[in-house]
């Protein structure tokens, strides 16, 4: 297992998140709370997880607990870098390319 000391999130995955929640807002009021405690709870987890998802082109991929989402990271010098938080029901090409772009960011 990884020792995990710290966990990033860089600033586009604030996007990332404030989208989900105000999507399940326009659903019902208060479930987007919901999804945003979930998905904290999902990255905190990280501080005993990180290491163990699938691998793929260079990004970890964890699924979400509670909500059809991905949590994509990488891991460097005992750092986890959370660098997209992504609908699973989106485009895959979307997907691809979004992560293309994150990817390319300086850490």
């Amino acid at each position: 297992m990884i020792s995990v000391e710290h966990v990033v999130v860089l600033d586009p995955v604030a996007g990332d998140l404030c989208a989900g929640k105000d999507f399940y807002d326009q659903i019902k009021s208060g479930v987007g709370d919901f999804f945003w405690d979930s998905l904290m709870a999902d990255i905190r987890s990280l501080k005993i997880y990180a290491g163990v998802h699938v691998h793929e082109q260079g990004l970890y991929r964890m699924p979400a607990k509670r909500f059809p989402y991905q949590v994509y990271y990488i891991i460097d010098d005992h750092t986890v870098y959370i660098v997209a938080i992504l609908p699973m029901r989106k485009n895959p090409l979307w997907v691809k390319d979004t992560l293309t772009d994150r990817r390319s960011l300086n850490l």
